[in-house]
């Protein structure tokens, strides 16, 4: 074996589709043991088939901490905890935007990451780390993006915070900026292409973001041994324009 992670076991939280799976993976090439984990038994099954028979997966509800703690109790040990699970961003004005109906943002994206690292450090090798996902509306929201920048933001300081409480785990997070992915399905194919050559244009490389382009940031962070605290960013150039 040739690769970064040799014998490492990887858990992917979110590893069914999109920039989690495309973390698998990239974890699978540099020769680690992968478990990815979605809340669907039929999503597992489809990505299971793309990753292969080296790759294992499960279901779990992250919404709810009791099933965390359960999944983490029988787990056994493992080298790196990778958070990309997310849902549909909750877009629009603040005054159409509801408290009650803004909570769930923070249930998967942050309250989930939250729980995920309480209970699974205990079980985390020597060496090993976490690796959370925000987004670049924590630097630079547009208008409509209260919600969505909030919870980024909560993400980047439950990193720094955590870096700090669970070291010499390493704690990090990889802040994408606009990748196509399966996150923008509720669009239709016309304006979500026209969406994506119109960002593309505005960047400095020419295009947005693929999940493999953001995946290596993950497998960077899982094995450079001196990143920790860091949120780091993909975006193709988006904070500069």
């Amino acid at each position: 074996m040739s690769g970064r992670l040799p014998g490492q076991r990887v858990l992917v939280l979110g590893g069914s589709s999109g920039i989690g799976l495309a973390v698998a993976r990239e974890a699978l090439r540099e020769d680690a043991e992968v478990m990815i984990v979605s809340s669907q038994m039929a999503r597992v099954e489809q990505a299971l088939a793309v990753l292969g028979h080296k790759a294992q997966g499960c279901t779990l509800d992250l919404r709810d901490e009791r099933a965390i703690e359960r999944f983490f109790n029988g787990i056994g040990e493992f080298d790196h905890l990778v958070y990309t699970a997310g849902d549909a961003l909750q877009l629009g004005a603040l005054r159409d935007t509801g408290v009650a109906a803004a909570r769930p943002a923070f249930d998967l994206r942050y309250w989930g990451a939250l729980a995920t690292a309480r209970h699974g450090v205990r079980n985390m090798r020597a060496g090993g780390s976490i690796t959370f996902t925000t987004g670049i509306a924590a630097q630079r929201p547009r208008a409509g993006w209260a919600l969505a920048a909030s919870v980024c933001g909560a993400v980047e300081a439950l990193t720094r915070a955590l870096a700090v409480e669970l070291a010499p785990i390493r704690v990090n997070a990889v802040s994408p900026g606009l990748v196509a992915t399966k996150l923008w399905t509720d669009m239709t194919d016309t304006d979500r292409q026209r969406m994506f050559a119109d960002a593309g244009d505005m960047l400095p490389v020419g295009r947005v973001g693929s999940a493999e382009d953001i995946a290596a940031a993950y497998l960077f962070l899982m094995t450079s041994g001196f990143a920790t605290g860091q949120t780091h960013v993909v975006d193709g150039g988006a904070l500069l324009v």
